[in-house]
């Protein structure tokens, strides 16, 4: 199988979280990451998954977890990103914190990128972190899943945001 057509694993994506000394994620349930992340997260014992009801309400707790020494994850789709514009602005931008968003691209197709695609949300994404100035990285396969551990210590390191972008469906192996 070719490594374009191969399927993503979520597991890859959650041994980096955990590299990276990730040991809260927040969420939302999505329809994106749920079969290949956020099962297999509720289930692992190294990691504590906090439900929460809307998107927003990730970002202030990510920003204490951080004054407590602890490392957290937010993990939602990108309309829950779209919806919590104006608390990401705040927390992660103005404030400086380390907030480290995982956002499922739901809908974006496989071979076009996220600029170009069908889906009006998908494509607007990457130029609203671009305008926030948040990192951001694509995990489209898991070789890029290295990316992720040393994107969230230097997030850690320099109290700056980052945004890793599923563009993929994960699956659980």
């Amino acid at each position: 199988m070719d490594t374009a057509e191969a399927p993503l694993q979520g597991a890859a994506i959650i041994a980096a979280i955990k590299q990276a000394r990730v040991d809260h994620v927040l969420s939302v349930p999505d329809l994106h990451t749920s079969t290949g992340l956020l099962k297999p997260i509720a289930s692992d014992p190294d990691l504590k998954l906090i439900r929460v009801c809307k998107e927003d309400e990730t970002l202030g707790l990510a920003a204490g977890l951080s004054y407590g020494d602890r490392r957290a994850l937010i993990l939602i789709q990108y309309t829950g990103f779209l919806y919590a514009m104006n608390a990401i602005r705040a927390v992660a931008c103005d404030h400086s914190m380390p907030i480290c968003l995982m956002i499922g691209l739901l809908g974006k197709e496989p071979d076009t990128p996220s600029r170009e695609s069908a889906k009006f949300g998908v494509r607007i994404v990457e130029p609203l972190l671009d305008v926030m100035g948040i990192a951001y990285h694509r995990i489209a396969h898991d070789a890029d899943a290295q990316l992720i551990a040393p994107a969230i210590d230097a997030a850690y390191a320099h109290s700056k945001p980052v945004a890793f972008l599923i563009e993929r469906r994960p699956v659980h192996a």
